[in-house]
């Protein structure tokens, strides 16, 4: 395992309309952190989750994923090193079958056989959900927290070092949001997590980053910074609910198959 899987070193970014998107971004986030990555609309967060996996690449600046320089010729390897899980689930599982959603990415890499019905059974028992039960089902007909599950079932499935979250409360019920809670945190992986929700970012990450206008404005301990309320205000966001009451983090659950038990079938 790296010891800072991720390192930005003055990232900028201007789309083709003019529009300055990343401005000189510098940070590093290291092996087994969880950060949340916070900013009101426009603030650069949906380019820079772009960067992390190579969608996007720097104009200037530089980034490092693991011991890969984020160039066109290590791609690959940094989209094994690093897994995104979008917003909406509807945008990421397009096959007729939970089974072939969650097996479709390990294929690519070229796993087979008992591997991969190994690698299937576990990441959907990570997950929550028995295989028996959701294997055979169409995605199409499951909720909101069912299908962002099988999502997330199916990058970890990749077996990456870094998973990277595009708002993953946004489409969910309170319930589902519970449970995605408990699974983040339970999650033995390096994460980022974009979100508005930052009650969601107190419960979840050790450390936030803000964004504005597409510059690293503050960065640091997680409740510290969430409960600023003139930090947040003046940056476009609103404290979190918890703030309003006594704050009663929610508890992790334990994993029925922890994800670091994880190991090839020959």
């Amino acid at each position: 395992m790296h010891h800072n899987p991720i390192s930005i070193t003055n990232l900028s970014y201007t789309y083709g309309d003019g529009t300055q998107a990343l401005r000189d971004l510098s940070f590093t986030i290291a092996a087994g952190e969880r950060v949340a990555l916070v900013g009101a609309n426009g603030s650069g967060k949906s380019t820079l989750l772009l960067h992390l996996n190579g969608i996007l690449c720097p104009q200037t600046g530089s980034i490092t994923i693991g011991e890969y320089a984020l160039e066109p010729d290590n791609l690959q390897q940094i989209r094994n090193f690093v897994g995104l899980v979008f917003q909406n689930p509807d945008d990421q599982l397009f096959m007729p079958t939970v089974w072939e959603d969650v097996t479709f990415g390990p294929m690519n890499q070229g796993v087979q056989g008992k591997e991969l019905l190994h690698r299937c059974h576990h990441c959907l028992h990570a997950v929550g959900l028995d295989p028996a039960e959701y294997a055979h089902r169409s995605p199409e007909h499951l909720s909101g927290g069912e299908k962002q599950r099988v999502a997330i079932a199916g990058v970890l499935a990749m077996q990456p070092q870094v998973i990277v979250f595009d708002e993953p409360s946004a489409h969910l019920d309170p319930r589902s949001r519970r449970q995605l809670i408990q699974l983040l945190q339970r999650l033995p992986l390096t994460q980022i997590i974009a979100t508005h929700d930052l009650d969601l970012a107190l419960d979840v990450c050790d450390r936030t980053l803000v964004l504005n206008q597409g510059q690293l404005v503050r960065h640091g301990p997680t409740p510290q910074i969430l409960s600023d309320q003139t930090f947040l205000q003046h940056h476009h966001l609103e404290l979190p609910l918890s703030f309003s009451r006594p704050y009663c983090p929610l508890e992790p659950v334990e994993s029925p198959e922890p994800l670091e038990q994880l190991e090839p079938v020959s």
